[in-house]
């Protein structure tokens, strides 16, 4: 009988360190994508990118409209040109083509590389946020919300928008 009384104390006892274990614990998740784009430098980085990538759009579009206008001239004129001329032609069409993808390949990379240099210094600032907020919060950990990272937590677990007031008054 004694042995199944301090059995029970045991349990009581690791039931109490659990549960006062699991009020200590605080967690928290920051959705860096809104964070960083909710914030008035990443509004600004935005609006230059989209400038950039609009100039770079346009640029692409009318090296495509010349392709496919040399593309359908060849097509039309195939028949009529002589075997050497023809292949002159689909060379030329297929280097330029060429120059095409070069080029959108280094749009693209243009594009990445200014995004990364635009938004390295927003990260830094609000990883430096982050840090005062969970120090405050005395939360145990803040995780970065992503499809494969956070599935499911309560509205009040989200501290995006605490982060990017504290990004912000921290000008």
């Amino acid at each position: 009988m004694k042995k199944f009384k301090s059995l029970w104390v045991l349990l009581a006892l690791l039931m109490f360190a659990a549960s006062a274990a699991e009020a200590a614990t605080k967690i928290g998740y920051v959705d860096m994508q809104k964070a960083i784009q909710s914030t008035s430098k990443g509004k600004k980085a935005k609006a230059s990118l989209e400038k950039d990538f609009n100039e770079k759009k346009k640029e692409l579009s009318k090296m495509e409209s010349d392709l496919k206008k040399m593309t359908e001239d060849l097509e039309k004129k195939a028949m009529l040109l002589s075997d050497d001329v023809r292949s002159k032609k689909q060379a030329e069409l297929q280097k330029e083509m060429l120059k095409y993808q070069k080029k959108v390949s280094q749009s693209q990379l243009a594009i990445q590389k200014k995004e990364r240099e635009l938004t390295m210094p927003i990260v830094k600032k609000l990883r430096d946020a982050i840090q005062k907020v969970a120090k405050k919060g005395e939360y145990t950990m803040i995780l970065e919300k992503s499809e494969q990272g956070v599935l499911w937590a309560t509205e009040e677990a989200d501290l995006t928008d605490r982060i990017v007031k504290a990004y912000e008054k921290d000008k």
